[in-house]
Formats: C-alpha cells, sequence, structure tokens
C-alpha cells in the first residue's frame, strides 16, 4: 500500500514494469496512459447519462492509500501511483486518455418511496478498461463534484465515508462475497460541510458494472420502453453473453438478478454484514455489494440490529435484509415488464426463497464444519443463534471459536450467560459431527476457512479515520492488508479480533456522507 507520507516519483519508466498474467507468462504492465479503454456504456444513447469531466477541488490533493490488488485487476502498474500525474489523472486535473468521463441515470424507490430521478450526483464513470484477461472494469470517482443528479448536493465525499467504504470493499472481497473494489483514496485540505465540517476526499472504485435496479426503473416509469430495452441489450452483451442467443433472455436477465441478488444477501448474513440502505438505487444488477454508506457488522448477534443511525423505522435491519431484497426484485421485475410476460415475471421471482434458503444452509453448515446436509442442520443453525441472540455473544467470535470445538476439550460455552442452554445444544452438535465421522483437527481447518477471525468492526475503522484525519494513514493501510484475508491467523494482530470495547456501542452511522 502507498500513502502521501510514502510518495515520490518513479524512477521508471511508463509501462516498464512486467507481471505473471496469470498463465505463467508475464506482459508488460501499462501505464494510466496505456490502459486499454472499452467504453459500452458511454456508447448507449445519452438518454442514459450525463457527458461531463470530473470537477476537482480548489485545494492540494494528496494519496491516502493505494490498493495493489485493485490495481492488478486493470493490470495497472503499482509503481503509478508514485507519479504525480496519477493524482491529476484521478481528480480531473487532466483527462485520462482513452476515458469517456459520464454521470449516469437512474432513479429507485428509497425506504420504500419511488423517487423518480436520481442519478449519479456525486460519481462520474470515468469509463471501462479490459485486462489481458477479457474481464472488463468500470472506473468510477466518487466525490468528484456536482452533476445534473445532485439535486442541490455538493457531489462530495468526505474522508470518514471514503475510508469506511474503500475498506469495506476490500473486507468484502476477502470475504469472498461479491463486491465493487477499490482503487484509492484521494484526500484534500478542502473542507466538505455536513453536519459539521469534514475533510473532503475521492474514492476510485471498480465494477464489472455500475448498473443498477433503478437504471431500469427510471425509463419503465417514464414509459420509455425502447431505452429499457437498449439498456437490458446493453447488460446482457457487455456482463451476461450466454444469454445473448436464448429467445427469452429478459426473462433470463431477471431470473440471473433473482439467483444473484439472493445468494449475495444469503452471504451478507452469514458473515453478519448489514447494508443499512437497501434501497433499489442500490442494488447491482449483477450482484454486487454496492455502495457502502452506513454499513455494519454484527458484533453481539442481533437479528433486529440496525446498523443506519437514518433508519428510524428499521425497515433495513439485518434481519430484514432477506425479504427486502424479494421486495426490490419485485420492483426490478415490474420495471421489465414491458419486455418479459408478467406471469413469467411472477415465476422466476419465486425461485427466490428457495436459492436464498439454499445458499445460506450451504454457508451455514461449512461454518458448523458440517459436510452433509439433513434436516437437523437448521434446527442446529437457528437455535444456535436463538441463544446469541438471547445473550448477546459476539456472532464473529463464537464461529471462530467453535473451530476447535472439543479439541483439546475446547468449548465456548463460557461466552454463554446460559450455559445449560449451550451445553444442551453442544450435545446435539456434537451427535452431528460424530455422525460424519472425520478428524477434528481437519475439520477445524475447513471451518478456519469459513469463519472469518478478522471484520471490520465500526471501531476499527473509527480508529483509521481519526488518524487519516490527523494526517496518518499508515492504519488505514493495516487494515487493508489484514482483511484482504481475513481467515488466517496472524499472533501480531490478535488485538484485531478482540472483544470490541465498550465505547464502540456509541458509534453512529448514518446517510449522512
Amino acid at each position: 500500500m502507498i500513502g502521501r507520507r510514502r510518495a515520490g516519483r518513479s524512477d521508471r519508466g511508463n509501462g516498464a514494469a512486467r507481471h505473471p498474467n496469470g498463465q505463467g507468462s508475464t506482459e508488460t504492465m501499462p501505464s494510466l496512459e496505456q490502459l486499454h479503454f472499452d467504453n459500452s456504456f458511454a456508447r448507449l444513447p445519452e438518454a442514459h447519462y450525463t457527458r461531463l469531466a470530473p470537477e476537482p477541488f480548489d485545494a492540494p490533493h494528496h494519496l491516502v492509500s493505494f490498493n495493489p490488488r485493485a490495481a492488478a485487476l486493470l493490470d495497472l502498474d503499482p509503481g503509478e501511483a508514485r507519479r504525480p500525474e496519477f493524482i491529476d489523472y484521478l481528480t480531473g486535473r487532466r483527462p485520462l486518455p482513452g476515458s469517456d468521463p459520464l454521470a449516469m441515470l437512474y432513479a429507485g424507490h428509497q425506504f420504500g418511496v419511488y423517487v423518480p430521478q436520481l442519478g449519479d450526483g456525486r460519481a462520474l464513470l470515468l469509463g471501462e478498461v479490459r485486462n489481458a484477461r477479457g474481464e472488463k472494469w468500470d472506473i468510477q470517482l466518487k466525490g468528484s463534484g456536482p452533476t445534473p443528479y445532485s439535486r442541490g448536493g455538493d457531489g462530495r465525499a468526505v474522508l470518514r465515508s471514503t475510508i469506511r467504504e474503500y475498506l469495506c470493499s476490500e473486507a468484502m472481497h476477502g470475504l469472498g462475497i461479491p463486491t465493487t473494489r477499490a482503487l484509492c483514496v484521494i484526500g484534500t485540505e478542502a473542507p466538505v460541510y455536513r453536519e459539521t465540517e469534514e475533510t473532503g476526499a475521492l474514492l476510485a472504485r471498480l465494477a464489472p458494472s455500475h448498473v443498477r435496479f433503478g437504471h431500469f426503473e427510471v425509463f419503465f416509469y417514464r414509459d420509455q420502453h425502447e431505452a429499457l430495452r437498449r439498456l437490458a441489450d446493453h447488460v446482457i452483451e457487455a456482463h451476461l453473453p450466454d444469454l445473448a442467443e436464448a429467445p427469452d433472455k429478459y426473462l433470463q436477465l431477471l431470473r440471473r438478478a433473482v439467483i444473484d441478488t439472493a445468494r449475495l444477501i444469503a452471504h451478507w448474513q452469514a458473515v453478519g454484514f448489514a447494508h443499512g440502505v437497501l434501497n433499489t438505487d442500490n442494488m447491482s444488477i449483477l450482484g454486487l455489494t454496492i455502495d457502502y454508506g452506513p454499513f455494519g457488522f454484527l458484533d453481539a448477534y442481533d437479528s433486529d440490529f440496525i446498523c443506519n443511525h437514518s433508519d428510524h423505522t428499521g425497515r433495513y435491519a439485518f434481519g430484514q435484509q432477506p425479504q427486502i431484497g424479494l421486495w426490490n426484485l419485485t420492483c426490478l421485475a415490474q420495471a421489465l415488464t414491458p419486455l418479459v410476460e408478467v406471469e413469467a415475471a411472477r415465476e422466476v421471482l419465486g425461485l427466490y426463497e428457495s436459492a436464498f434458503v439454499t445458499h445460506y444452509l450451504d454457508l451455514m453448515r461449512a461454518k458448523l464444519g458440517l459436510r452433509e446436509h439433513d434436516r437437523q442442520v437448521p434446527g442446529l443453525v437457528t437455535d444456535l443463534l436463538e441463544l446469541m441472540g438471547r445473550d448477546r455473544v459476539d456472532y464473529t467470535r463464537l464461529f471462530r471459536r467453535l473451530c476447535r470445538f472439543d479439541i483439546d476439550g475446547d468449548s465456548p460455552r463460557e461466552m454463554f450467560a446460559d450455559r445449560e442452554a449451550f451445553d444442551a445444544w453442544a450435545e446435539r452438535y456434537r451427535a452431528r459431527l460424530a455422525q460424519e465421522g472425520g478428524e477434528a483437527h481437519e475439520r477445524a481447518e475447513r471451518m478456519r476457512r469459513a469463519n472469518p477471525k478478522y471484520i471490520l468492526r465500526n471501531y476499527l475503522a473509527q480508529q483509521a479515520i481519526a488518524e487519516a484525519e490527523r494526517g496518518e494513514f499508515a492504519e488505514v493501510d493495516r487494515l487493508l492488508e489484514l482483511l484482504a484475508d481475513p481467515f488466517a491467523e496472524r499472533p501480531e494482530m490478535e488485538d484485531y479480533a478482540a472483544e470490541p470495547p465498550a465505547w464502540a456501542a456509541r458509534i453512529e452511522v448514518s446517510c449522512s456522507s
């Protein structure tokens, strides 16, 4: 990771570095000027977006953190981050060769209420880069200035929320969950005003696509059915080419969204992640975790956990996420009705519950170290979660501790207030493990790959933010490195897996960013 304190001029020529391409050979890594742009979204009619350039802050910029793992997705030489031109290109001081910046138009249901026009109010899609493996990655700037969709906002982002998204998107990738990725955070000395004056920042993030459910909704509600069709064709051709020749390709697009969303939310539930703002404009058509605003990982297990201080009714509480996912998919299905038959769309929506339950139970079975599914598994899962909720047991720490269950007599019973109730559950669990057989140490190793030791708890993010606001970025880099493999044992980082301090419960996050 490269931060401001280590920034300086690179002594190599542009594009001179070489790296493995994943096939055992080496290829020259391109400079920023040599990225291979293929801007398919920009080739859609302009009804889908507004072209405009980023508006840099009128103040000095500096690199807060750079993520070489994300740079590898673009085949980008990590040394590019040390060039002064790097910040110029990503803040809009210089146009990036090959890019075609635009703000995307979409609408969406926010907290259950349809808002007819939203769009990228503080983000710009620079373009789509095709790497040596044929993958396409959007480069999007978040906090790049006002757009026609800013709705009176300043189009900026603050360092606080930018660091949270930067770290959490990479943490989710480390957990194996589909997500946008984060290339870098750029800070500025310019102030940004929210409830108080804050430090401004910009995030460069990557995704195969930033198209959301709301992209389809805006054209449905405007009765612009040809634009709707063009958008659906774009998504299929650019991202789901296996559907291109299907006679019912639009129905298959909906089906893919239903299954991908069900699996995504099942994975959120299994790791204890709450998104916080599951509006339809924050739902990816490709089933990616997108738009990290007021998110939170569970500390003590609580199905009613609300991570968003602005969510006064608990619409997006942790336990509500599965049904909200279906509600949002129903909105998408309605938006696609000019292209698909209503009854067929209803049938596809009917696949959601089974896809969610099946994937969730597969994930939870792996967390318990069980290879085979039977009728005992759902009861073991729900009964354990009920005990954890009743006794306020830490979700991540409990499952990590279960990796050593019955090895050298180890049991997490002291984590429970009602130890007799846990003992009764443990006997059932012990019997189920015996039914499968196998070596305890081999089971423990499998469980350690299903149960993370490290998650991005709010207090860890807050500590990194507090240091960054003082101009010290080492903790951001340290967390980025740690969360890249949250399953590994790292004795020197043991404190990051500790139970959160009491003051962590007082942290509040909201939609203000």
